[in-house]
């Protein structure tokens, strides 16, 4: 079961000063964490942190706030499962992404501006379905690309993953920028 904290909540913990601020993990891919981030949240790609799940915990304990991030929820959300499979109980995923906390007038650090890995997944996926369509007039075979992409996506909605994404999110334009994960994990151990 996801646990969710949502933007105006968060807003109002990171602005007291009373308590420890949340340690914020933002999952996107590091071209999307540039384009605008939560001021002091660390960048630890959702495809990275699956090989750093030990170090984080070690980093991380339960009584640690961590708040997960990302676009709209969905990648944040899986992170969470995995950080709990690999033994962090606590975290929580804030709700409606970067696209809820900007919504509720949250402050973004801006740098340069990139297409998000959802946007992305739609231009490829739709390029393929228009691709073997057209193809198909010549080769009737190439149908069956378009096929593939729409049972592709069928399978990422009711698997709530996808692959297109985790491939595109390891592309190098969206590498751009990246810091390798043990500065992520460095920056999370000052912050302790």
């Amino acid at each position: 079961m996801t646990s969710t904290v949502d933007a105006p909540t968060l807003a109002e913990r990171l602005g007291d000063s009373a308590n420890p601020t949340p340690t914020l993990i933002d999952v996107r891919t590091p071209v999307e964490f540039e384009a605008g981030h939560i001021p002091g949240a660390v960048n630890v790609p959702l495809d990275q942190l699956h090989g750093s799940l030990d170090q984080l915990c070690s980093v991380l304990d339960d009584h640690h706030d961590v708040v997960l991030v990302c676009r709209s929820g969905q990648r944040a959300g899986q992170a969470q499962e995995a950080l709990h499979r690999a033994g962090l109980g606590t975290s929580r995923v804030l709700s409606g992404g970067i696209v809820d906390w900007e919504a509720t007038g949250g402050d973004l650090n801006r740098g340069r501006q990139a297409w998000e890995l959802e946007r992305q997944v739609r231009l490829a996926a739709g390029s393929l379905v228009v691709t073997g369509i057209a193809a198909s007039t010549v080769a009737p075979r190439a149908k069956w690309l378009s096929a593939f992409v729409g049972g592709g996506l069928v399978f990422a909605a009711v698997s709530n993953t996808c692959a297109m994404g985790m491939a595109l999110a390891k592309m190098p334009w969206n590498r751009r920028g990246a810091r390798a994960t043990g500065s992520a994990l460095d920056q999370l151990t000052a912050k302790r």
